[in-house]
Parts: C-alpha cells; structure tokens; sequence
C-alpha cells in the first residue's frame, strides 16, 4: 500500500465517542490521504466493506446486532486478505486467539494506546 492514492479506511464501534477518538489518532501525514468512513454495528460494516472494499478496517468486538467477531468471518469471506485490525476492552488470552484466528491483522486492547495504534498502522499502510 501507498501513499500515491487515498485510502478508505472503514472505523466500526458502537460508541461514537470511541469512533471519533481513534480517527484523531491516524498520523496527519496518513488522514491528508484518507477516506474516513464509520459504522456503529458489525451489519453496517459488512454492508459498508462490500460497498466500499476499504483498505483497512478498525472492528470493535462487542456491538449490538451483530458482533465483530461475526462481522469479521463475513469480511473475510468477502475478501480474504482483507486488513482489520480488532478492537476491544476484552483482554482475555482466549479473545486474542479467537480473533487470530478468524484472520484479523491485529488485536488493540481499549483502551488503545496512541503510540501502539500508529505503530500499527504504520505496519499495515507500508
């Protein structure tokens, strides 16, 4: 991935606060080149990840309607090398490996530290 064109990133947790919290942590050289776009349950993300194809996506675990672990395997039926990196306040061993193993790129723990976030995203852009 680069620079050279804009990406879409898709940023899905029930909180908006929470939404709005992690966007204002992309690093200004990343957001200039970025398409923001939100969902606050794991059906409007599937529905926004289908429409859009985003280059990365921010999942919480626990939303209402349907869960990130769920909207997670429907993402990665969609597009199997899809990037999401999953988010939550669950730091159970047994939730890290779950969410490895249905394919996501990375698990953040809530609440997220700045520094661990762009280093992430960092990985994940270039």
């Amino acid at each position: 991935m680069s620079l050279s064109e804009k990406m879409i990133f898709l940023v899905v947790d029930d909180s908006n606060i929470s939404r709005k919290w992690l966007i204002e942590m992309i690093p200004k050289k990343i957001a200039e080149y970025t398409q923001i776009i939100e969902a606050e349950n794991g059906e409007e993300a599937v529905a926004l990840f289908k429409q859009y194809a985003p280059d990365i996506v921010f999942l919480d675990i626990t939303m209402p309607i349907l869960d990130g672990f769920e909207a997670l395997r429907q993402i990665r039926d969609a597009n199997n090398e899809a990037l999401v990196v999953m988010i939550s306040a669950d730091r159970q061993k047994s939730t890290k490996e779950k969410t490895l193993a249905l394919g996501a790129s990375a698990i953040l723990s809530k609440p997220i530290d700045a520094e661990e976030f762009r280093s992430t995203l960092l990985k994940l852009v270039f």
